[in-house]
Parts: C-alpha cells; sequence; structure tokens
C-alpha cells in the first residue's frame, strides 16, 4: 500500500486538517522532534488505498545566513557582504531537529501533498520542505506526479475537502520571490547595520540602541515618521478669525450658524464684517434644501485595513493584531488572515458564512433579518488574485475567545455582517441666512435607514437636534454675532493606522510584513508609541533619519524600496529574472554603500549635537588591568565598559545588572571582575571584562563569563564552581552561585535552569569529591544551628545534590526569568579540566536524564 505524506503549516493546522479529512478517525503520536506531532489515517489517493501521514512544521525550516567568517562582524569588512560573502540556508530553529523529522517521516513515501499557507511565504516553506523530503521518498517513473499542492483559504470542512480535491502545484516562482528579497534584506541590511553600529557605538555612549540598524524597508517606514516629526517642529501657528452667529428658533430652541466665509486671517477685515451683521436684529432666509444621501457599507475586509481598525479602534499594535488574527485562523474561526482581496468572489457561499452568526446572542437578530429579507451584494472591491477578504467561519462567544482574540473576532463578524447589509440612508436639510450682508449656514441630518450602522454602531449617523421647517423669506431673531479669536494648530504625530496607510500607499512592505517592519523601529527605540498608539520619533531615530537625507535621501524615501517591491512581485510572475534582479539591486545598494561610508561624517556632525562622546558618558565602575585606573560602567544599551586612558572598550551581558565583584581580579590579565545577575530569583554569575571581549583559552568562545571558564585553579571558574551536567540541556553544566547565599543556587552555564537551595545555610563549597553514583562534585554545607535540616544538632553536611536523600529534599528547580542569548543552549565542551567532573566522558551512558532526577528535585517550573 501506497503512502501519502502531508505537510501544514503548524501543529495546530495539521490537526485541524486530518481531522477533517480522516473524519475523526485518525491515529496521532509526536513527532521526534517533541513539537510536531504525526496523524496517520487509511483512504484514498488517485483512486488507489493508501495510508495518509499528515504532520508540520513550525513556520520556515531554513533561514538564510552568512558562511563562517562573514558572521562575525570584527573580521570582515561589511562591503565585502553585497557580492563575495557566501550564503547557506540553515535550519531556521537548530533544536527542533525540523529536517531529520521531515526526513523520519516522509521516508518510504510515495506521494507528498503540501497544505502550507497559500502566500508567497507558504509557496517559499514548501520547496523548503520538499529540499529535505524528495531525496528519501520513493522513487517513481519520471513521469509520474508524486508532489502536489493544496490551495486554501479556511479551516472549514467544505474548503478543506474542496482543496484535496482540486490539488495543483507549488509556485516555484513565487518561492523564488522570496529567496530574492531574503538574500536582498539580508546582504543590505547587514552591511549598513554593522558599519553604522560599529561607527556610532564606538563614539558615543547615550544611543540607547543595542543596535543601530538599516532596513530596506525598516528605514523608509522610519522616515515617514520622522518626516510627520518635522512638520511638527517646523510648524509656525497662523491667528485667525471667524464669525459666529446664534439665531432664535423656537422657545428656548436656538441655532448655532456657520459663517460661509469660513474664516480670515485679517483681524481689522473680520472686525469689519462683524461690525456690518452685528447690529441686525432679524437673520433671513435666503434657501433651504433637503437632500437623501447613503453612507456606504464597508468594503470587505483585508489585512491592512484589519490592522489599521485594530490599531485606532482597539489598541492592538500590528504585530500583536496579526499573531491573535493567525490564532484565530488556525483554530477555525476566520479565513487566512492574510489578503489583498476586497472583493467576494461570485461563487462565494456569502449566505453560508452569514447562517453560522445566525444564533449568535451579540448580532442573531440582524443576521436572521438579513437572511429572511435577502442580503444585500456586497460592494465591488479590489481582486488581488490572492484569498478571499477576511471572512469569519464560525460562531465564537465571549467567553470561548476572551481578551483581545474576542475583540478582533467581533470587530471582524460585524464588518462581514455590514458588508453584506444596506448602505446607511439620511436625510441632510441645509437653511442659508442672511444676516446683513453676510451668509451663514447651519445642517442637521436625520436617519432614515440605519442599514449597516446597525451592525457597527460607531459609524452610526450622530444624534442631532432636527431643524425648524422654514422657507426662503421667513425671519428669524439674532441672539448675537461674535468674533472669535483662533489658531491654525500643527499636525499630530503619525497613529499606527495612518502609517500602515502610509506603507500601503508606497509600497512599502507587504499585508504580512508591515506589522514587522512597524515593530522593528519601536524594538530599535526609534520611535516610542504614545497614547492613541501614536508613533513619536526618539532622538536616535530623527538623527538617523536626517542624517540618511543629507547622505543620500534615497536610502529614506520609499521610491527605491517601492520600485524593488515591483521587481520582485514580476519575480513572482515570471516576468523577471531572479538573478538579474538580485545582481542589479545589489550593485545599486552596493555603490550607495560605498558613497555612504565616505560621507559619513555628515551623519556624524548630527550625532555630535544629539549624544555624548564615550568619554563623558557613564560613572566609574571597575579598574582596567593595563592601566589601571577606573573604567566607566555605560548603563545605556548596549551596557559596556569603556576605559578612556585606553580608549578600549569591552561588551557586556545585556538585560540585567552589572556591579563590582567584591573588588577581585582575574588573574589572568588583572582587570577587576564584575557581575552580572538577572534578578534574585533568577541567575547570576562574575566575569572578566577582557576574558569576556578576548577568551584566553581555546575552548572558550567569545561572550563567556567566569562560569564557563576552563583556568584550571581560578576560584571563580567553572574547574572550580562546576558540579554536574545539567538537567535540562544536553551541553550544560550546573555551577554554584557563590554570590547568592544566604539564599543559594546552583545554575547551568547554558540554558536557564536555577536550582535554589540550602536556604539559610553559612557556607556552600564544591568538595574534591564525587559522587560515586552520578560523578558529580559533591558539596559541602554549613548550615545555620537555628535552622539546620540536619538531624540532632549537626550543622554540616557532604553530600551529592542529586542523589544524596538529604539534599533531595532541599532543591527546588526553576526556569530563570530573563534568558541571555549566551545562556542558550548548543554545541558546547563534553570535556573539560580540573574540577568540573560532573561532565560525563564520550560514550558513557547518562545517569542524569531529566525523569529519572527530576522528581528528586522536586522540581517544577514557572
Amino acid at each position: 500500500m501506497k503512502t501519502v505524506f502531508m505537510v501544514a503549516e503548524k501543529p495546530s493546522l495539521a490537526q485541524s486538517i486530518a481531522k477533517i479529512l480522516s473524519r475523526g478517525s485518525m491515529s496521532s503520536h509526536k513527532g521526534l522532534n517533541g513539537a510536531c506531532s504525526v496523524h496517520e489515517y487509511m483512504g484514498t489517493f488517485a483512486g488507489q488505498p493508501v495510508r495518509f501521514k499528515m504532520t508540520s512544521v513550525c513556520g520556515h525550516v531554513m533561514t538564510l545566513d552568512f558562511l563562517g567568517k562573514y558572521n562575525k562582524w570584527d573580521k570582515v569588512d561589511p562591503a565585502e557582504l553585497f557580492s563575495q560573502a557566501p550564503t547557506e540556508k540553515k535550519e531556521a530553529n537548530p533544536k527542533l531537529n525540523m529536517v531529520k523529522f521531515l526526513q523520519v517521516e516522509g521516508r518510504g513515501c510515495d506521494y507528498i501533498v503540501l497544505w502550507l499557507d497559500c502566500d508567497k511565504e507558504g509557496e517559499n516553506i514548501c520547496f523548503e520542505v520538499l529540499d529535505a523530503v524528495l531525496p528519501v521518498m520513493n522513487k517513481v517513473h519520471s513521469s509520474e506526479k508524486t508532489v502536489f499542492r493544496a490551495r486554501f483559504s479556511s479551516i472549514t470542512d467544505t474548503d478543506i475537502c474542496n482543496a484535496m480535491a482540486c490539488l495543483g502545484e507549488p509556485d516555484h516562482n513565487e518561492a523564488l520571490s522570496v529567496d530574492a528579497r531574503q538574500e536582498l534584506d539580508l546582504r543590505i541590511g547587514c552591511a549598513f547595520t554593522r558599519f553604522q553600529t560599529k561607527y556610532f557605538q564606538g563614539k558615543y555612549g547615550d544611543l540607547d540602541s543595542s543596535l543601530i540598524s538599516f532596513g530596506p524597508c525598516q528605514t523608509p517606514t522610519l522616515g515617514f515618521c520622522v518626516e510627520r516629526h518635522d512638520k511638527i517642529q517646523s510648524f509656525k501657528p497662523e491667528t485667525y478669525w471667524v464669525l459666529q452667529a446664534k439665531v432664535n428658533a423656537e422657545k428656548d430652541k436656538s441655532l448655532l450658524l456657520d459663517w460661509d466665509r469660513v474664516r480670515v486671517f485679517d483681524r481689522e477685515i473680520a472686525q469689519m464684517f462683524l461690525n456690518m451683521t452685528k447690529l441686525e436684529k432679524e437673520a433671513q432666509v435666503e434657501s433651504t434644501s433637503k437632500k437623501e444621501k447613503a453612507k456606504q457599507r464597508p468594503l470587505a475586509l483585508n489585512t491592512v485595513e484589519m490592522l489599521r481598525v485594530a490599531s485606532s479602534a482597539l489598541g492592538m499594535g500590528p504585530q500583536h493584531a496579526m499573531q491573535t488574527a493567525e490564532r484565530l485562523y488556525t483554530q477555525g474561526y476566520i479565513s487566512y488572515p492574510r489578503t489583498e482581496t476586497t472583493h467576494y468572489p461570485e461563487n462565494f457561499d456569502l449566505k453560508g458564512s452569514l447562517r453560522q452568526q445566525a444564533n449568535h446572542p451579540y448580532w442573531a437578530d440582524t443576521v436572521k433579518q438579513l437572511l429572511t429579507e435577502g442580503i444585500n451584494r456586497p460592494r465591488k472591491g479590489h481582486d488581488a488574485g490572492d484569498h478571499p477578504p477576511i471572512t469569519p467561519m464560525r460562531s465564537a462567544t465571549e467567553e470561548e475567545l476572551g481578551g483581545d482574540a474576542w475583540r478582533l473576532y467581533e470587530y471582524i463578524t460585524r464588518h462581514f455582517i455590514a458588508t453584506v447589509s444596506h448602505d446607511c440612508k439620511y436625510l441632510q436639510s441645509t437653511i442659508s441666512f442672511r444676516i446683513g450682508p453676510e451668509l451663514f449656514t447651519c445642517s442637521g441630518k436625520t436617519v432614515i435607514s440605519p442599514g449597516f450602522t446597525e451592525i457597527m454602531p460607531w459609524q452610526s449617523i450622530p444624534l442631532e437636534e432636527s431643524l425648524p421647517t422654514c422657507q426662503r423669506g421667513d425671519t428669524f431673531s439674532v441672539g448675537e454675532v461674535k468674533m472669535l479669536e483662533k489658531q491654525t494648530s500643527p499636525p499630530d504625530y503619525l497613529t499606527e493606522a495612518e502609517l500602515i496607510t502610509l506603507m500601503e500607499k508606497h509600497g512599502i512592505g507587504t499585508d504580512a510584513s508591515i506589522p514587522v517592519h512597524i515593530n522593528n523601529i519601536c524594538q530599535r527605540n526609534y520611535v516610542s508609541v504614545e497614547s492613541g498608539r501614536r508613533l513619536k520619533p526618539t532622538n536616535l531615530g530623527i538623527v538617523l533619519v536626517h542624517g540618511y537625507y543629507k547622505i543620500d535621501a534615497e536610502l529614506v524615501l520609499p521610491t527605491i524600496r517601492s520600485a524593488v517591491e515591483k521587481q520582485l512581485n514580476l519575480i513572482a510572475q515570471g516576468r523577471a529574472d531572479y538573478r538579474q534582479v538580485l545582481g542589479h539591486t545589489l550593485d545599486v545598494f552596493k555603490r550607495k554603500f560605498h558613497y555612504f561610508v565616505d560621507s559619513i561624517a555628515g551623519m556624524d556632525e548630527l550625532m555630535e549635537v544629539s549624544f555624548s562622546p564615550l568619554a563623558a558618558t557613564g560613572k566609574p565602575l571597575s579598574r582596567c588591568g593595563k592601566c589601571h585606573r577606573f573604567m566607566k560602567y555605560i548603563q545605556a544599551k548596549p551596557s559596556r565598559l569603556h576605559c578612556s586612558h585606553c580608549d578600549e572598550t569591552y561588551t557586556l551581558p545585556q538585560n540585567g545588572t552589572i556591579k563590582l565583584y567584591k573588588e577581585l581580579r582575574c588573574p589572568l590579565d588583572d582587570f577587576e571582575l564584575v557581575l552580572w545577575s538577572s534578578g534574585s530569583r533568577g541567575k547570576s554569575y562574575p566575569l572578566c571584562p577582557y576574558c569576556y571581549n578576548h577568551p584566553p583559552f581555546r575552548d572558550m568562545k567569545k561572550g563567556m563569563g567566569c562560569n564557563e571558564c576552563t583556568h584550571p585553579t581560578c576560584q571563580h571558574s567553572l574547574s572550580m564552581l562546576g558540579i554536574g551536567q545539567c538537567v535540562e540541556c544536553e551541553s550544560g553544566i550546573l555551577v554554584l552561585d557563590p554570590t547568592s547565599g544566604p539564599k543559594w543556587k546552583v545554575a547551568c552555564n547554558k540554558c536557564n535552569v536555577v536550582a535554589h537551595c540550602f536556604e539559610n545555610a553559612h557556607r556552600v563549597r564544591v568538595s574534591a569529591d564525587t559522587c560515586n553514583a552520578c560523578e558529580a562534585a559533591l558539596l559541602d554545607v554549613d548550615f545555620n544551628k537555628a535552622k539546620s535540616p540536619l538531624p540532632g544538632d549537626e550543622t554540616q553536611h557532604t553530600g551529592c545534590v542529586f542523589c544524596d536523600p538529604v539534599f533531595q529534599e532541599l532543591v527546588e528547580l526553576k526556569h530563570a526569568a530573563s534568558c541571555h542569548p549566551m545562556h542558550r543552549g548548543g554545541p558546547g565542551r563534553r570535556q573539560g579540566r580540573g574540577r568540573a567532573r560532573g561532565r560525563r566522558p564520550p560514550g558513557k551512558p547518562n545517569p542524569r536524564r531529566p525523569k529519572d532526577k527530576m522528581s528528586a528535585l522536586a522540581a517544577y517550573f514557572v
């Protein structure tokens, strides 16, 4: 019997699709990577009985990166990244072992059906999956088709079954356009980012950003925000005057009239008009009009409009809104949330989607009325040829979804119902009055039929007082005419919704990437999100954009990126050559980069005005091992130490606190040690600033503290404080934190595992002896006599933290709240020297795996 291997983009999608296609009769088990499940069931394919295997990836399988030395900022001139630096596809998340997982599950299969998201990124992932699986599939005759692509827009029985019945092929051109975008963004972004980060962080201490990044889409996005800031700063208010009249309509009722001239900018002229009207006792009706108007129902919902409304009305940032929409989609509540289309195809089952909402407690009456009286065909919008507009696919309640998911779902559903409702109709009445020689007007609106505003009440016509019935020639007594002095006001900072509109208008990013670019400029400290989700540029963001304008305006203007996006779209359509587009674009930016480097002094002049040099920043903390003068600790991101005498800067671990470590010195270079800590419940370790930046031993890497140092005799090193292999990760060693008493801690030097132990002990030391059972180093513990857990009056005990029954009751395993990149697991040393004896020799079975020891450690996770 042949096997059909099927792959979706997310584990939850795979489960939902398999459940629909198998009609619930499937078996499931976890895959070898622990993140993806495999669902199996029997069925028919191409008219023959087969076994189906459904699994998933977790987004992109591969990512593009530079090879070897080109990943090291200090080893390569950034200009080489444009052409000379070779790239390779690496696993996007090595811990998931996704390639191996796909090959194990796909081995021996006969057909493959790709259920990846139906957009350009999804097409790209299709070919990443194929690269992994095709080599291990059964070989077939060259004429037989074995690769299929399922195209769908929602996780409903109808859509999934239709997709399975109408399988196509993956689109190689769309996948190539994504490859081109990835390579352009990598080469251009890294070259500019590396150069300007090293240049400016080497000169200024208060930039407060760990990375001075450049991005072909990110920088024009920032440019829009700074452009609005510049308009606000350069705005000069002008004084103007208006006339305001009030006439008495009926008893205790008056009408406020608007001046037909609107405003004048000369006070004397305004005073002249006031003098001509203020003595008049009557206002004569010049004309009246009543006109029936309609407020159009909204176009069907696409991604950009959803993000705009989520920001302006729901207070949700674009990236958070997109993530929430994706969760709603994978759970089957809405259709695919990434679409540029605002037009429903003729065969779309609008009534079917509407019936799903017929019993909803919030809008059942409106839906039933529409189904009874007949729906109104949605307005004709833009058909981008991708996915149908965002549509609710099944009913959900607030209790079911909760929080932001419910608020977004409610908006999507109300918007959909509004698109098939009738327009809002209202009567607009206008009365024109003459007071002396001047004309004034008042108008009012009366709703005739609310239409779609019943389901979208925030769009309703505001209630206004009805105007009196009158005709030409009627007169009303004048209550007052007065002159008001006002000033023009500057525009406000851009809202996220306005920024999204500008990005869409100028072709910056795609519906999927727009939220990422906005989030990036926030994360880089280029803009801050103010009340009303307005984006206010920081000093750094302003200076960068002004610097780009000064050197090469095209680096920040949207025109060049918009042109690149058009070329990428031509690749996707098969109308442009991938290599030619890539080569031409990189050549243009390479020339711009060289000019930027030669002209950097222009941007530096702006930086000097806004930021302080390194030597004038920070506060004295620890002594330099070369000149023995105090180095200054610069707390602003990226935190670092700077010796102004030697003109040297030393990077430090980020996202924690740094303080002097007991004025102790490194035995290798005489630098005073500092202590990094992520908090009282997290981990901490000492480090030598020089060793941290210049590893002293071959088996050490840049960015390693004393808890990973293999110095054989230093009292702070791994060799003296290492206990045994981490119970969580493969490469980490549990190391005693000698600074943590009296609430002692043992922490992994790779991952974020922390064991809290021996509270109130006077002293804890790593013994020279090892455990007979597991070879971990023993601990000598001296307890407080008043609070000793030992029997009798004993206060001292030596034992293994893993095996000793006394110690097992005193250890509590947790995950540190903060995780610095250097703590993450990865290829590590299996053999150490000196006293880090807990690591097992190569080939020896590991007695310390989590399942057999975690219960002994009274483990639980926070």
